[in-house]
Protein backbone atom coordinates (compact mmCIF):
# COMPACT_ATOMS: atom_id res chain seq x y z
CA UNK A 1 0.00 0.00 0.00
CA UNK A 2 1.69 3.04 -0.77
CA UNK A 3 2.12 5.77 2.05
CA UNK A 4 0.01 8.88 1.91
CA UNK A 5 1.55 12.51 2.57
CA UNK A 6 0.22 12.73 5.82
CA UNK A 7 2.89 12.51 8.64
CA UNK A 8 1.90 11.77 11.77
CA UNK A 9 2.17 14.28 15.01
CA UNK A 10 5.50 15.40 15.78
CA UNK A 11 6.68 14.82 19.34
CA UNK A 12 5.55 16.76 21.97
CA UNK A 13 9.20 18.09 22.75
CA UNK A 14 9.47 19.31 18.72
CA UNK A 15 6.09 21.03 19.42
CA UNK A 16 6.76 23.35 22.10
CA UNK A 17 9.80 25.35 22.78
CA UNK A 18 11.31 24.59 26.36
CA UNK A 19 10.25 26.48 28.80
CA UNK A 20 12.12 28.83 30.74
CA UNK A 21 13.74 28.01 34.30
CA UNK A 22 11.23 28.97 36.89
CA UNK A 23 12.62 32.24 38.76
CA UNK A 24 12.03 32.50 41.99
CA UNK A 25 9.91 35.27 43.09
CA UNK A 26 11.64 38.67 44.65
CA UNK A 27 10.87 39.07 48.25
CA UNK A 28 9.12 41.92 48.01
CA UNK A 29 5.80 40.47 46.84
CA UNK A 30 4.25 39.17 49.94
CA UNK A 31 1.80 36.64 47.96
CA UNK A 32 4.60 35.15 46.74
CA UNK A 33 7.20 35.25 49.13
CA UNK A 34 4.74 34.45 52.17
CA UNK A 35 5.37 30.48 51.87
CA UNK A 36 8.95 30.75 50.98
CA UNK A 37 12.05 30.34 53.49
CA UNK A 38 13.64 32.90 54.65
CA UNK A 39 17.43 33.08 56.17
CA UNK A 40 16.90 34.56 59.40
CA UNK A 41 20.14 36.38 59.54
CA UNK A 42 19.12 38.41 56.52
CA UNK A 43 16.94 41.23 57.57
CA UNK A 44 13.82 41.84 55.33
CA UNK A 45 13.58 44.98 53.70
CA UNK A 46 10.90 46.06 55.97
CA UNK A 47 12.96 46.31 59.08
CA UNK A 48 16.01 47.61 57.07
CA UNK A 49 13.70 50.67 56.37
CA UNK A 50 12.75 50.44 60.31
CA UNK A 51 16.30 50.03 61.75
CA UNK A 52 19.19 52.78 60.77
CA UNK A 53 22.52 51.63 59.95
CA UNK A 54 24.61 51.12 62.86
CA UNK A 55 27.27 53.18 61.23
CA UNK A 56 25.49 56.49 60.94
CA UNK A 57 24.40 55.99 64.98
CA UNK A 58 26.24 58.36 66.96
CA UNK A 59 26.33 56.65 70.41
CA UNK A 60 24.34 57.42 73.50
CA UNK A 61 26.15 58.96 76.32
CA UNK A 62 25.95 57.07 79.55
CA UNK A 63 22.93 58.30 81.75
CA UNK A 64 24.46 61.51 84.12
CA UNK A 65 24.29 59.28 87.43
CA UNK A 66 24.75 60.80 91.00
CA UNK A 67 28.11 59.41 90.93
CA UNK A 68 28.90 61.00 87.46
CA UNK A 69 27.53 64.22 88.62
CA UNK A 70 29.31 64.54 91.67
CA UNK A 71 32.72 62.61 92.00
CA UNK A 72 33.47 61.31 95.55
CA UNK A 73 35.89 63.09 97.27
CA UNK A 74 39.33 62.28 97.70
CA UNK A 75 39.72 62.56 101.69
CA UNK A 76 43.41 61.59 101.28
CA UNK A 77 44.17 64.88 98.95
CA UNK A 78 41.57 67.25 101.15
CA UNK A 79 43.67 66.15 104.43
CA UNK A 80 47.45 65.06 103.93
CA UNK A 81 48.39 65.37 107.49
CA UNK A 82 45.90 62.65 108.41
CA UNK A 83 47.38 58.91 108.83
CA UNK A 84 45.61 56.45 106.92
CA UNK A 85 44.28 55.24 110.14
CA UNK A 86 42.20 58.14 110.74
CA UNK A 87 41.01 58.42 107.13
CA UNK A 88 40.15 54.46 107.32
CA UNK A 89 37.40 55.38 110.80
CA UNK A 90 34.35 55.61 108.88
CA UNK A 91 31.15 55.94 110.28
CA UNK A 92 28.57 52.76 110.69
CA UNK A 93 25.84 55.07 111.87
CA UNK A 94 24.61 55.99 108.18
CA UNK A 95 21.17 56.35 108.10
CA UNK A 96 18.26 58.11 110.25
CA UNK A 97 17.43 55.01 111.23
CA UNK A 98 20.22 53.99 113.07
CA UNK A 99 19.80 57.56 114.66
CA UNK A 100 16.58 56.43 116.11
CA UNK A 101 17.81 53.47 117.11
CA UNK A 102 20.29 54.71 118.89
CA UNK A 103 17.73 57.02 120.44
CA UNK A 104 15.12 54.38 121.15
CA UNK A 105 16.75 50.96 122.09
CA UNK A 106 19.19 52.77 124.43
CA UNK A 107 16.73 55.72 125.90
CA UNK A 108 19.75 58.04 124.94
CA UNK A 109 19.22 61.50 125.08
CA UNK A 110 21.14 64.21 123.37
CA UNK A 111 20.34 67.56 125.13
CA UNK A 112 20.20 68.41 128.47
CA UNK A 113 17.00 70.44 128.56
CA UNK A 114 15.34 69.11 125.19
CA UNK A 115 16.20 66.86 122.18
CA UNK A 116 14.34 69.27 119.86
CA UNK A 117 17.45 71.96 120.51
CA UNK A 118 20.13 69.43 119.18
CA UNK A 119 20.09 67.98 115.49
CA UNK A 120 21.66 65.00 115.58
CA UNK A 121 22.52 63.30 112.04
CA UNK A 122 23.73 59.94 110.11
CA UNK A 123 27.25 60.67 108.62
CA UNK A 124 27.55 59.79 104.49
CA UNK A 125 29.03 56.38 104.41
CA UNK A 126 33.33 56.81 103.95
CA UNK A 127 33.18 60.09 105.70
CA UNK A 128 36.26 60.04 107.77
CA UNK A 129 36.20 61.23 111.50
CA UNK A 130 38.79 64.23 110.20
CA UNK A 131 35.96 66.06 107.89
CA UNK A 132 35.60 69.27 108.66
CA UNK A 133 32.33 71.93 106.89
CA UNK A 134 35.37 72.47 104.28
CA UNK A 135 35.28 69.09 103.20
CA UNK A 136 31.78 68.25 102.23
CA UNK A 137 30.42 72.17 102.23
CA UNK A 138 28.06 71.79 105.66
CA UNK A 139 26.88 73.89 108.34
CA UNK A 140 29.68 74.10 111.56
CA UNK A 141 29.16 70.27 113.50
CA UNK A 142 31.50 68.35 115.10
CA UNK A 143 31.46 64.38 115.76
CA UNK A 144 30.36 62.55 118.81
CA UNK A 145 31.29 58.63 119.38
CA UNK A 146 27.67 57.40 120.27
CA UNK A 147 29.32 55.76 123.54
CA UNK A 148 29.85 59.41 124.52
CA UNK A 149 25.60 59.52 125.10
CA UNK A 150 25.02 55.86 126.24
CA UNK A 151 28.17 54.85 128.77
CA UNK A 152 29.80 58.18 129.67
CA UNK A 153 26.45 59.81 129.72
CA UNK A 154 27.68 63.41 127.58
CA UNK A 155 24.88 66.05 126.91
CA UNK A 156 25.15 69.11 124.93
CA UNK A 157 25.52 71.31 125.46
CA UNK A 158 28.63 71.26 126.97
CA UNK A 159 29.57 72.90 130.35
CA UNK A 160 31.80 75.59 130.27
CA UNK A 161 34.41 73.26 131.87
CA UNK A 162 34.56 70.93 129.05
CA UNK A 163 34.55 73.41 126.96
CA UNK A 164 37.80 74.95 128.39
CA UNK A 165 39.82 71.53 128.50
CA UNK A 166 38.73 70.49 124.71
CA UNK A 167 40.64 74.37 124.03
CA UNK A 168 43.37 74.07 126.09
CA UNK A 169 44.02 70.53 124.53
CA UNK A 170 43.11 72.53 121.64
CA UNK A 171 41.09 68.98 120.54
CA UNK A 172 37.85 68.08 119.06
CA UNK A 173 35.52 66.48 120.89
CA UNK A 174 35.94 62.85 119.03
CA UNK A 175 39.63 62.92 119.68
CA UNK A 176 39.61 62.46 123.23
CA UNK A 177 39.34 58.92 124.30
CA UNK A 178 36.06 58.02 126.42
CA UNK A 179 37.85 56.94 129.22
CA UNK A 180 39.13 60.83 128.91
CA UNK A 181 35.71 62.13 129.09
CA UNK A 182 34.96 59.47 131.98
CA UNK A 183 37.65 61.18 133.61
CA UNK A 184 36.39 64.60 133.34
CA UNK A 185 32.77 63.56 133.70
CA UNK A 186 33.69 62.01 137.15
CA UNK A 187 35.97 65.42 138.26
CA UNK A 188 32.97 67.24 137.36
CA UNK A 189 30.62 65.47 139.54
CA UNK A 190 33.19 65.59 142.85
CA UNK A 191 33.79 69.12 142.44
CA UNK A 192 29.58 69.91 142.42
CA UNK A 193 29.70 67.70 145.34
CA UNK A 194 32.16 69.66 147.41
CA UNK A 195 30.79 72.85 146.19
CA UNK A 196 34.03 73.42 144.09
CA UNK A 197 34.09 74.89 140.75
CA UNK A 198 35.27 72.73 138.23
CA UNK A 199 38.86 73.93 137.24
CA UNK A 200 40.71 72.98 134.04
CA UNK A 201 43.82 73.89 135.82
CA UNK A 202 43.33 71.17 139.17
CA UNK A 203 42.14 69.14 136.39
CA UNK A 204 45.57 68.60 134.27
CA UNK A 205 47.40 68.42 137.68
CA UNK A 206 45.79 65.27 138.49
CA UNK A 207 46.03 64.04 134.89
CA UNK A 208 48.14 64.10 131.70
CA UNK A 209 47.08 64.68 128.33
CA UNK A 210 50.26 63.07 126.22
CA UNK A 211 50.51 63.37 122.45
CA UNK A 212 48.48 59.98 121.43
CA UNK A 213 51.06 59.05 118.42
CA UNK A 214 50.15 56.17 115.97
CA UNK A 215 47.13 55.98 118.12
CA UNK A 216 43.65 58.36 117.09
CA UNK A 217 42.76 59.74 120.68
CA UNK A 218 44.31 61.44 122.83
CA UNK A 219 43.97 59.72 126.18
CA UNK A 220 44.65 61.29 129.67
CA UNK A 221 46.63 59.40 132.27
CA UNK A 222 46.69 59.78 135.89
CA UNK A 223 50.00 60.93 137.90
CA UNK A 224 51.71 59.17 140.04
CA UNK A 225 50.47 60.29 143.66
CA UNK A 226 47.95 62.10 142.75
CA UNK A 227 45.25 59.69 141.33
CA UNK A 228 41.98 60.31 142.68
CA UNK A 229 39.87 57.82 140.29
CA UNK A 230 40.61 54.52 138.44
CA UNK A 231 40.45 54.13 135.02
CA UNK A 232 36.36 53.84 133.56
CA UNK A 233 37.00 50.55 131.49
CA UNK A 234 40.33 48.75 131.52
CA UNK A 235 39.55 47.64 127.63
CA UNK A 236 37.39 50.18 125.49
CA UNK A 237 36.04 47.92 122.74
CA UNK A 238 33.68 48.45 120.11
CA UNK A 239 33.50 52.31 119.80
CA UNK A 240 35.31 53.18 117.05
CA UNK A 241 33.41 53.51 113.99
CA UNK A 242 30.01 54.34 115.74
CA UNK A 243 30.18 58.28 115.84
CA UNK A 244 27.64 60.52 114.52
CA UNK A 245 27.38 64.29 113.64
CA UNK A 246 26.07 66.81 116.22
CA UNK A 247 24.61 69.84 114.31
CA UNK A 248 22.78 72.93 116.18
CA UNK A 249 19.55 74.90 115.47
CA UNK A 250 17.50 78.19 115.96
CA UNK A 251 16.30 77.13 119.37
CA UNK A 252 20.12 76.90 120.71
CA UNK A 253 22.19 78.49 118.42
CA UNK A 254 25.43 78.71 120.53
CA UNK A 255 25.62 74.71 120.98
CA UNK A 256 28.80 74.45 119.23
CA UNK A 257 30.48 77.67 120.37
CA UNK A 258 33.84 77.64 122.61
CA UNK A 259 35.95 74.42 121.76
CA UNK A 260 37.64 72.88 118.45
CA UNK A 261 34.73 71.19 116.47
CA UNK A 262 37.40 69.30 114.12
CA UNK A 263 39.98 67.12 114.15
CA UNK A 264 43.29 68.72 115.07
CA UNK A 265 46.33 68.03 113.28
CA UNK A 266 48.28 66.49 116.84
CA UNK A 267 50.71 65.05 114.62
CA UNK A 268 52.42 69.39 113.84
CA UNK A 269 56.08 70.16 115.54
CA UNK A 270 53.99 72.43 118.22
CA UNK A 271 51.80 69.64 119.33
CA UNK A 272 54.78 66.44 119.11
CA UNK A 273 55.26 67.54 123.13
CA UNK A 274 53.32 66.68 126.02
CA UNK A 275 50.56 69.50 125.33
CA UNK A 276 49.47 68.77 129.49
CA UNK A 277 50.61 72.47 130.85
CA UNK A 278 52.38 72.87 134.35
CA UNK A 279 50.21 73.54 137.18
CA UNK A 280 51.01 75.12 140.61
CA UNK A 281 49.62 72.74 143.75
CA UNK A 282 48.53 76.44 145.09
CA UNK A 283 45.47 76.50 142.94
CA UNK A 284 44.41 73.14 144.31
CA UNK A 285 42.83 74.85 147.36
CA UNK A 286 40.18 72.51 148.79
CA UNK A 287 40.19 69.49 146.70
CA UNK A 288 43.85 69.54 147.09
CA UNK A 289 43.70 68.90 150.83
CA UNK A 290 40.64 66.42 149.91
CA UNK A 291 43.11 64.30 148.04
CA UNK A 292 46.07 64.43 150.53
CA UNK A 293 43.99 63.00 153.03
CA UNK A 294 41.69 60.91 151.29
CA UNK A 295 42.97 56.89 152.05
CA UNK A 296 41.95 54.36 149.68
CA UNK A 297 40.54 55.32 146.32
CA UNK A 298 38.06 53.37 144.56
CA UNK A 299 36.50 54.14 140.88
CA UNK A 300 33.96 56.44 141.38
CA UNK A 301 30.76 55.64 139.17
CA UNK A 302 28.91 58.16 136.80
CA UNK A 303 25.68 58.02 137.38
CA UNK A 304 22.71 58.15 134.56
Amino acid sequence: MARTGVTSNPPASSRNPPSKPHRQPSSGNPSTSRNLPRDPTIPSSRAQRLVPSRLNQTPLAPPQTSATACPPLDYKLLYPWAPLALLNETPSINTEADVLRLRDATHVTFHKEHDDKVIIRPCPPGEPACTDSNGNNAHPFCFIYATMFKKVKLRFPLTHFERELLTELDIAPAQLHPNGWAFARAYQIICAHLGHPASVDVFLFLFEAKNPGDRLCVSLSRIAGRSILSIFQQSYKDWKGKFVRVCCNDQDPTLLDGFPLYWVDKGKKESKDNFRKARSPEKMGRLTKICATSGKRSPLPIPP
